[in-house]
């Protein structure tokens, strides 16, 4: 089964770019949803990171305070790279578990929507990776709208980011998200076509 990473920056449309992948029967696996259901309790990785971070990060019912971590990490190296070792382990491990059942389902592909892909190290779980870029301003307008952030916090979110020239020199494809998603089908298609993933074009 062909393992197809797709990462790049924040706000740039990767989950646009999935579902196009999607649409050709190829399945995603979203690394940022799998955090999600892996931090719920009762959960080890939660158990861990409280462990590190202390209960602070941790609302009156038990979950996880995003806001209450990201405070910790955001400015803090030291501790952004505690919390990326822990979080990357435990999502790395149920996503190669995920793939595997893909696989023995005859899945010929799957696509793995991770933005901390490189971060993870999990580029060396794909055979191909799909950067996916898109105009600064763009992004920043998706963003904003997205998750409500102020302009200045939407800047350093992205500041905080790998650049757009580690994605273009690291990707084997790069897709330009500046437009319509109908934009990208062609491009789409032609990466389905050079790994060799049986696929039904679209009529034109």
């Amino acid at each position: 089964m062909i393992v197809i990473g797709l990462t790049g920056p924040t706000g740039a449309g990767k989950s646009t770019v999935r579902e196009l992948f999607a649409a050709y029967g190829i399945p995603g696996i979203d690394a940022d949803a799998v955090y999600g259901e892996l931090i719920l309790p009762p959960s080890r990785c939660l158990d861990e990171l409280t462990r590190i971070f202390g209960n602070s990060i941790l609302l009156p019912d038990g979950t996880l305070d995003r806001g209450a971590l990201a405070k910790k990490v955001f400015s803090n190296a030291d501790a952004r790279a505690m919390l990326n070792a822990v979080a990357h382990r435990h999502i790395m491990k149920e996503i190669r578990h995920r793939i595997k059942k893909l696989e023995n389902e005859g899945a010929p592909a799957v696509v793995l929507d991770a933005p901390q892909l490189f971060e993870a190290n999990a580029q060396k779980d794909c055979d191909a990776i799909v950067a996916v870029l898109a105009n600064p301003d763009f992004r920043l307008a998706r963003i904003s709208s997205r998750d409500g952030l102020s302009k200045e916090d939407v800047l350093a979110r992205m500041d905080a980011q790998l650049q757009e020239d580690f994605f273009r020199a690291n990707a084997d494809y790069i897709l330009e998200n500046d437009s319509s998603p109908e934009k990208l089908v062609p491009a789409v298609e032609q990466i389905l076509r050079s790994l060799h993933i049986p696929f039904t074009p679209r009529a034109n």
